[in-house]
């Protein structure tokens, strides 16, 4: 969701106009996320923005104050599909006690909740709704099924990270699947057309680069936030990718390959202009290390990575550390 549709919203609810809120708004409403749920539906979406009051004007004022603040941050929703369900369940013996009540009404909401755990909302909440609402920041979230009732989605009020897969490898359109699918968003490198198509990158943006080589990258740019990962066919241009990539100054360069080749490709980036120490910043080999062999297993092994660089690029040092010590990583 972007400040110009937040800006609306409000605009909307002060001039007491029910807002126009679209699956493109919050793609967790969209029929693909929804299809097979019979809890949740694109029209979901529109009894919860008919939901709406200027009382709800606090909270998407808050979410725009986040997204000018660059606040890790989320628009939530309430889903209700049986009023009096939701109010009634509460937790069994196996799950953890969050009050004697359900949710504090059968009716939807929108609320506004950021990693600080700040809720902001209209209406009163119980203490199961606290756990749910807080819960959303994992996107959308994890316990969103564990009653009866009703269920939850949210959308980031953050842009994503962007990915670059420079090359487009079998590993590379494995990897554009499962990085789209966790919240990245995708671009996809390459020159040939055959290799670099709608089929095997679906979820990426893809940019061909003319002629028959890399020499085209020279003309991209990308942002300090993003990623690179060098994944070109046979490795043949994995030095340009490395020399682009770096140049490029992304927060993260991860490149395939065994010590052989990486210390041909090391022999040539040098002679390219590249540092012994920006080379030393390239991963590699790239992704985790838990035996992955096949396109898919590495893809798996390359997103793992990605994850966790992105989780750490995202934390104070001081959530890292209570997070590294939950991890058992400390």
């Amino acid at each position: 969701m972007n400040k110009e549709k937040l800006e609306q919203v409000i605009a909307d609810l002060k001039a007491h106009r029910t807002p126009q809120l679209s699956p493109a708004d919050v793609p967790a409403f969209s029929e693909e996320a929804t299809a097979g749920n019979a809890h949740m539906s694109p029209e979901s979406l529109q009894v919860i923005a008919r939901s709406l009051t200027e009382a709800d004007v606090p909270t998407f004022e808050r979410a725009l104050r986040a997204m000018d603040e660059g606040d890790l941050a989320w628009l939530g929703f309430k889903v209700v599909y049986d009023p009096e369900a939701a109010q009634r369940n509460v937790d069994n013996e196996v799950t953890k006690k969050y009050g004697d009540v359900g949710s504090a009404d059968g009716e939807p909401l929108v609320f506004f909740c950021n990693d600080a755990k700040e809720i902001v909302c209209s209406r009163p909440y119980s203490p199961r709704d606290t756990f749910q609402m807080k819960d959303v920041t994992r996107g959308p979230s994890m316990h969103n099924e564990q009653f009866e009732g009703l269920t939850w989605a949210s959308v980031a009020l953050f842009e994503p990270v962007r990915v670059w897969l420079l090359g487009a490898s079998d590993v590379a359109s494995e990897l554009s699947a499962l990085a789209a699918h966790v919240g990245f968003a995708v671009t996809a490198v390459d020159y040939d057309p055959a290799y670099l198509s709608e089929a095997r990158f679906s979820d990426a943006e893809r940019i061909l680069l003319p002629g028959d080589d890399f020499a085209g990258l020279a003309d991209l740019k990308a942002a300090p936030s993003d990623f690179a990962c060098v994944l070109t066919r046979g490795h043949m241009f994995d030095p340009q990718s490395c020399l682009w990539a770096v140049s490029q100054n992304v927060a993260y360069v991860g490149m395939m390959g065994c010590k052989g080749k990486n210390d041909t490709v090391h022999d040539l980036v040098i002679k390219g202009g590249m540092t012994e120490g920006q080379w030393e910043s390239v991963k590699r080999p790239i992704g985790l290390k838990f035996g992955a062999k096949t396109p898919a297993e590495l893809a798996i092994a390359i997103v793992a990575e990605l994850i966790d660089v992105r989780y750490r690029s995202r934390y104070s040092e001081a959530a890292r550390a209570k997070h590294e010590a939950d991890l058992g990583r400390d």
